[in-house]
């Protein structure tokens, strides 16, 4: 190996410690992508792992001055093709690689520019928010699936974006307690903190149920390779979402719902038989 192919393959080990530090469910459902999947993957959640820690964890530095120099050394990063920020390089490779559109990137770096300036949503800012901080990341991941297969990856566009949605909004259920106490934030539209009751949980669940049956059809048609890390991930938030719709409105702005690793762990096992199976 070349020094410079030694570089790029570090670069992209950090953004793989990164994934395997920060989240399991994610760094599950990559191990059962095809290999060729694992690094580009880890990179693009790297790259988004990082940017969501300067808005909702350095609390104590100038938020808006990192974010804007992330945003700066993300695009040199891209135009040169080199950064000596390893989050940073192995994001480029990936970008570069597989042509994935800035216009995505630019979504999701303004999503997160969203988190530092506002602390209730209406309808528009909602819907944009969402799109930039898990549609976007979701169709990066599916332009690393499709390998430059430009018409299945418009095809598919629509159920990676339903996807990415219900992901998003189960975090906002799940992380409802957190966002409002320690960031003064409520995502869903016209939703008083103080006064979330069942009427409202059940709005806010028939919305996100109708997003993943809208995706569930799109992961049916992801490339063999693709399929069965995407599904894992589906299922996990399923089984999270399922979780939640079984619990009380007071016991979610109380506490933040996990799903065990143990559960996790037969999620996973659950999905490979299913897949080798056939039954998908």
């Amino acid at each position: 190996m070349d020094a410079r192919a030694l570089f790029d393959e570090t670069t992209l080990e950090c953004s793989k410690l990164i994934t395997q530090r920060y989240s399991t469910s994610f760094t599950l459902g990559i191990k059962t992508l095809a290999k060729k999947f694992h690094l580009p993957i880890y990179a693009i959640y790297g790259f988004v792992r990082y940017a969501d820690e300067i808005v909702d964890t350095f609390h104590d530095q100038d938020k808006k001055t990192l974010l804007a120099q992330f945003k700066e050394d993300t695009y040199t990063a891209i135009d040169n093709k080199i950064s000596l920020n390893p989050v940073l390089h192995a994001f480029q490779l990936i970008v570069n690689a597989y042509q994935i559109d800035k216009d995505l990137i630019e979504a999701f770096l303004k999503s997160m520019e969203m988190d530092l300036d506002f602390k209730t949503y209406n309808d528009s800012r909602y819907h944009e928010y969402i799109y930039g901080s898990a549609e976007v990341v979701g169709l990066m991941c599916l332009k690393v699936f499709c390998e430059g297969d430009q018409k299945l990856y418009e095809s598919l566009k629509s159920p990676a974006c339903k996807l990415g949605s219900a992901f998003q909004k189960v975090n906002f259920l799940r992380d409802i307690k957190s966002d409002y106490e320690e960031r003064g934030r409520v995502y869903f539209p016209g939703v008083d903190f103080n006064s979330f009751d069942k009427s409202v949980k059940q709005l806010i669940e028939e919305d996100i149920q109708k997003d993943f049956d809208e995706a569930l059809d799109g992961i049916r048609r992801l490339p063999s390779g693709a399929k069965m890390g995407v599904k894992v991930a589906y299922l996990y938030y399923q089984k999270l979402f399922d979780k939640i719709k079984g619990l009380d409105p007071k016991v979610i702005t109380n506490q933040r719902i996990r799903i065990p690793n143990a559960k996790k762990l037969s999620l996973l096992l659950g999905t490979y038989v299913e897949t080798k199976l056939g039954f998908n």
